[in-house]
């Protein structure tokens, strides 16, 4: 069964200023790696739509949606907090972002597609219910996730996030709600500096410290996340999948090579392919050092290809 690749050209017009590393150049060494790499020609093109107001207060707080249209700035940018801001075509690339996850439930739960990946920005994991932050404007995984709940009727989902920054939205979004679980690998002490509480029955929060290598990755994934998942039996998992834990990306101080990416995401495959029917929706979150970045996409996607 095909893998999907969603994406659309709205999201490379999302600019928050040239010396801004979540910059448009993202997608394109994305892009540029999954050709070079031959990637690009076994996966099924999809453009993603535009998630619909009622998708977006599926987990936003109705005024935090109309406050984000109501300040979509015609020129310039809008400042969201110190680190996110919108210029005159961010609000169509936040709602292709959301709406790509939507679009990818939807590919995996028909049996369209066994998998999906989403070539999207803004990212998503920081967004709360009613703030915008740490580039994040709507909460994409959030939305598709409780999109999956609501309109499949799914009963056990997992999120999984191996961004270098904690999944703070997520958490905030799911913290009540234990038919979501949520296991997250991060840096810490590091920004948003949460995830530190102890762990729920249905959140699973594994700080790293800085200089932690692909091996501390892998103990840490295998002693916390995967038991915790093999209990769970998701019927759908859902992947946060940041990449800015390259030993390469300075933005953070993880040293992760694509080998670790490769590495996880194969492991979360086979807890996909024993409980959820082989069905993983993944989007993109960070990544900044544009080559490791497109190398470690080209990984993960030839994990969840097999």
């Amino acid at each position: 069964m095909p893998i999907a690749l969603i994406s659309h050209p709205d999201c490379a017009l999302h600019d928050m200023g040239d010396r801004h590393p979540e910059s448009p150049a993202r997608l394109g060494a994305i892009q540029n790696q999954l050709i070079s790499s031959g990637l690009d020609f076994v996966l099924m093109h999809h453009d993603a739509p535009q998630a619909g107001r009622e998708q977006l207060c599926l987990v936003h707080a109705p005024e935090y949606v109309d406050s984000i249209f109501n300040k979509a700035p015609i020129e310039g940018r809008a400042w969201l907090d110190p680190d996110t801001c919108m210029n005159p075509f961010s609000l169509a690339a936040a709602l292709r972002a959301a709406g790509a996850v939507v679009l990818g439930v939807d590919l995996v739960m028909s049996g369209q597609s066994s998998a999906a990946f989403c070539n999207v920005r803004p990212p998503g994991h920081h967004a709360e219910r009613d703030r915008a932050m740490g580039f994040c404007i709507f909460n994409n995984i959030a939305i598709g996730a409780e999109y999956a709940r609501q309109a499949y009727q799914l009963q056990r989902i997992a999120i999984v996030d191996f961004d270098v920054h904690h999944g703070n939205g997520t958490e905030h979004i799911f913290q009540n709600q234990p038919d979501v679980l949520f296991c997250s690998t991060f840096q810490q002490p590091f920004y948003p500096n949460t995830g530190v509480e102890a762990d729920s029955a249905h959140i699973v929060n594994v700080p790293l410290a800085a200089g932690s290598d692909g091996a501390q990755f892998r103990s840490a994934v295998e002693s916390h996340w995967l038991p915790r998942l093999q209990a769970f039996k998701p019927e759908l998992i859902l992947i946060s999948a940041g990449f800015d834990a390259h030993i390469e990306d300075d933005i953070a101080g993880l040293c992760l090579t694509e080998s670790d990416f490769d590495w996880v995401t194969g492991e979360i495959r086979k807890i996909a392919d024993t409980h959820a029917g082989g069905r993983i929706v993944s989007s993109l979150e960070g990544g900044y050092h544009l080559s490791a970045l497109g190398r470690s996409v080209a990984a993960h996607i030839n994990a969840l290809l097999g």
